[in-house]
């Protein structure tokens, strides 16, 4: 704010001097700064604005969007937050340009100084890149592409993560993109081939498959990659995949869409465990057409102390007024976001200057106001008819996601997932997702007896849901329910034969009730499914050692040790079993 007073202090005075407004000195600093990211070679804007010449073309187009803040594109409204790297253009730098215009759009004396960007990846050379195994083919024309890459990193060790660079393609044609860890591999049983990705819009139902870890691994056109602060960094893991969900937009000509991410890594491992907090009303989303104030809103009360580090507001076409702001328990209003004039194209994450205190006891409210008038320019329906909520553009949606870091030290992010997850059942009862996220989170919390009814009753909703199946039979286990569980464990491979973690526990189970056999078949599938993995081959192993087959388990354990000399079970194993082989 003191730059943008003394911008217009420094045009005010060289007006009263007489000498007008010049581009270098007053406009050129203005279109460097938040026009030139994005309307440059190789990004989203449709002209360049490196140049004297580039800018005076485009003058009067620039003085327009400018006036009406349609550029540069930031919709929150002053006052309403404090954001980082804030792309609302002051008054006095609106007026500059207007005058500029009106004076003829001149050079003046003072020399420009196009600024210098950084070539090739934005934060230097990745520490590992990732590239889509095909491309998607986009078609000249049609309607918003929502598209899916599946990226398998293949780490062998767990690696923190302190920055990702998404490189999306050609950045014309995508108007934004998330990045969610897929911690089950279960995204690739939707891949319409192999290696060609899945469609889809939203994948934020996937609560039980998709672990973002509390972060907003997001893109968008002219945004630079955004740098964990330290001790926030993500884990990435051996074997897990990172799923690219795409908005895509067709050009005029057939493209191919085949993105890129690069890793950043760093040492130092995480300490700071933020949740992102969602909310949402959409099962309120049924808007009458010509409806011009149709309003959804939802509420959350923190269980503990938080800071909220970010918001990622989200509706479709037909949101207008988005509001997010905290009730304090002293019943002071705290505003998180305003946005008076929604634009769905230029959505974005807002990361906020310093993080927002909230004491426990705070409610966190969204008031989201939609318009399915005719006068609504954005309504993609002519004439409007009625719309509910969905993951097309012409559906709705209404979602406020906060990243919200609990207080008191540790790892409490169970403890405000348990509360998320019981305030949208109190919402939708009947929610499958939300009554087996509780039923994990429960589990993790060591209330297993309270889990299991949870779970039991996500199974009823979802009966050939294998996961639910697989956490179920955990339960069942834990409470020494041994037959029940391995019935469950049956029932999640039975829907999902290549579920690892299922069959993995049947074999467990399957032991523990003396059932060798079957255990050894089953723990030969966990092999054949994940055969870098030297514990799963050691347990072979041991498993054949107790049925006195010491010849099969000594080759067991010589896979294990190959992939891992220094595993001392493996060691033990196989000297054993050599020991009985030799003395035979």
């Amino acid at each position: 704010m003191k730059l943008a007073r003394l911008g217009l202090a420094v045009w005010c005075a060289a007006a009263a001097r007489g000498e007008g407004v010049r581009f270098g000195r007053d406009v050129a600093p203005v279109i460097y700064k938040y026009c030139a990211p994005c309307h440059r070679a190789g990004e989203a804007g449709p002209f360049s604005l490196l140049s004297y010449d580039d800018v005076k073309k485009h003058a009067r187009q620039i003085a327009v969007v400018t006036a009406s803040r349609y550029m540069p594109p930031w919709l929150p409204e002053p006052g309403y937050g404090d954001f980082a790297g804030e792309q609302r253009l002051s008054d006095g730098q609106i007026r500059a340009i207007g005058e500029w215009v009106r004076e003829g759009a001149p050079a003046g004396d003072v020399k420009e100084t196009p600024p210098k960007f950084a070539e090739g990846w934005q934060l230097g050379t990745p520490d590992l890149v990732v590239e889509a195994e095909k491309a998607y083919p986009l078609p000249a024309s049609g309607p918003d592409v929502f598209w899916n890459f599946i990226f398998s990193p293949n780490v062998t060790g767990r690696r923190w993560v302190r920055a990702i660079e998404i490189r999306p393609g050609d950045k014309r044609n995508v108007h934004h993109a998330n990045v969610m860890v897929d911690r089950a591999r279960s995204s690739r049983a939707k891949e319409i081939a192999r290696g060609a990705g899945f469609p889809g819009m939203d994948l934020t139902v996937e609560r039980e498959t998709f672990d973002i870890d509390g972060h907003f691994l997001y893109w968008k056109p002219g945004a630079p990659p955004y740098v964990e602060p330290e001790g926030l960094a993500w884990r990435l893991d051996p074997g897990n995949d990172l799923v690219l969900n795409t908005h895509l937009k067709c050009s005029g000509k057939p493209e191919e869409v085949r993105p890129s991410i690069g890793f950043y890594f760093t040492d130092k491992p995480q300490t700071k465990f933020p949740v992102l907090v969602q909310l949402e009303h959409d099962g309120a989303l049924d808007i009458p057409a010509g409806d011009k104030e149709f309003v959804v809103t939802d509420h959350f009360r923190m269980p503990m102390d938080g800071d909220v580090l970010a918001v990622y507001p989200h509706a479709h076409y037909l949101g207008k007024l988005l509001e997010g702001y905290a009730t304090l328990p002293d019943g002071k209003r705290k505003w998180l976001v305003k946005i008076d004039d929604w634009d769905a194209t230029w959505e974005a994450v807002y990361y906020y200057k310093e993080p927002v205190y909230l004491p426990k006891g705070t409610v966190i409210s969204m008031r989201f106001s939609y318009d399915n008038s005719a006068g609504n320019p954005r309504n993609p329906h002519r004439p409007p008819v009625r719309v509910t909520a969905g993951n097309r553009t012409t559906d709705e949606m209404g979602h406020l996601w906060l990243q919200v870091l609990p207080r008191g030290g540790g790892d409490r992010r169970m403890e405000l997932e348990e509360a998320l997850m019981r305030r949208r059942l109190e919402k939708y009862p009947g929610d499958f997702w939300a009554r087996m996220k509780l039923g994990a989170v429960m589990m993790a919390r060591l209330d297993t007896a309270g889990a299991e009814p949870m779970l039991e009753q996500a199974a009823r909703l979802e009966p050939e849901n294998p996961e639910a199946h697989n956490l179920l039979g955990s339960a069942l286990q834990r409470l020494g329910r041994q037959r029940e569980a391995i019935e469950q464990f049956r029932a999640a491979v039975r829907y999902r034969p290549d579920y690892g973690n299922a069959r993995y526990n049947l074999a467990l189970a399957l032991v523990k009730a003396g059932k060798l056999g079957e255990a050894t078949e089953n723990f030969r599938e966990v092999a054949a499914a994940f055969p870098e993995d030297a514990m799963v081959w050691t347990s072979l192993g041991e498993l054949l050692s107790e049925q006195g087959r010491y010849a099969e388990a000594l080759v067991e354990f010589e896979k294990a040790m190959k992939i891992n000399p220094a595993l001392e079970p493996a060691r033990r194993g196989a000297e054993a079993a050599r020991g009985h082989v030799e003395g035979h």
